[in-house]
């Protein structure tokens, strides 16, 4: 898979000028880390973020444009190769990282992780040195109208290393809230967080899904899986205008995406610890549900 993937980003950055050049924008992309306690956080100036990290998600505006992840609204020059009978995977032309891939339901359905999340593990397993990660309809998916997943080269991927050791369902200290779950096992994997998500529902009342962030890689046979209950979509900063940002999966496992320069040039440490703790899930829900979640591991 990985070697077909390879081949695809050849062929693509040849055929499809869009492609290419955010190829090439990446690869001109600046990134400067900084500590928070005892992590660090790697902020990534991509101007040619500015349409994801602003796009309006709202229900009125998803309606009126065509779905840019169904078939027929691709572009002439964009092709896909098939993981299986229900997921497409296409290059990402707005890459965060190397290798991003948008992978996409092949029909047009609503996102929800609700039966997907065991897809979600096989495309872990399937593509080793990458991460794969899901956004919520409400909490970074620009595409909240069409099921899909991204993943991306591990190369640079922060949580793995910050998390590396660690045996609990939790992170102590890391300024975000995520729960950690691990195992061998995948039809366990799917049940934890089936629970997982139907306690972040009961606790915050939001159904048919809680605001959540995922992340997944799989190594040496082992999965592990990163859950980033939300407390909201976007932090205040970025409604005032002080700040263009809108924290997502990527950003929340310590790659954090900044398309405006003069933002890139100004933001510290402190303001992505605030941002981290604003946009999660608040400490007295999110330990209530650890709390029952551990119980029942």
């Amino acid at each position: 898979m990985i070697h077909e993937i390879n081949q695809l980003f050849k062929r693509q950055a040849r055929a499809w000028p869009q492609l290419a050049q955010g190829i090439e924008g990446l690869a001109h992309a600046s990134t400067r880390s900084v500590r928070i306690d005892w992590f660090d956080v790697f902020i990534r100036h991509i101007p040619h973020r500015m349409a994801s990290t602003t796009a309006p998600v709202d229900r009125e505006s998803v309606a009126k444009r065509p779905c840019f992840l169904c078939v027929v609204n691709l572009p002439s020059e964009e092709e896909g190769l098939l993981f299986d009978e229900n997921f497409t995977i296409y290059c990402n032309p707005f890459p965060i990282v190397d290798r991003h891939l948008t992978i996409a339901y092949r029909e047009h359905a609503a996102q929800r992780i609700a039966n997907q999340f065991g897809n979600m593990l096989d495309l872990a397993s399937r593509l080793s040195g990458y991460f794969v990660v899901y956004n919520g309809p409400e909490c970074g998916a620009s595409a909240p109208d069409h099921m899909h997943f991204q993943a991306g080269s591990r190369v640079l991927f922060p949580i793995e290393n910050d998390t590396a050791g660690l045996t609990g369902v939790t992170v102590p200290n890391y300024a975000r809230n995520v729960f950690l779950l691990r195992g061998r096992d995948r039809s366990a994997l799917i049940d934890r967080m089936d629970r997982a998500i139907d306690l972040l529902a009961d606790a915050t009342g939001k159904r048919p899904e809680p605001l959540v962030n995922i992340a997944v890689i799989h190594e040496r046979g082992v999965w592990v899986i990163y859950l980033f209950p939300r407390g909201k979509h976007r932090p205040q900063v970025f409604h005032t205008g002080e700040l263009t940002v809108s924290p997502a999966s990527i950003d929340l496992c310590g790659i954090f995406v900044v398309p405006r320069a003069p933002d890139f040039d100004k933001i510290t440490a402190d303001a992505i610890a605030a941002i981290f703790r604003e946009v999660t899930l608040p400490d007295a829900q999110f330990q209530e549900v650890a709390a029952r979640l551990e119980r029942k591991s």
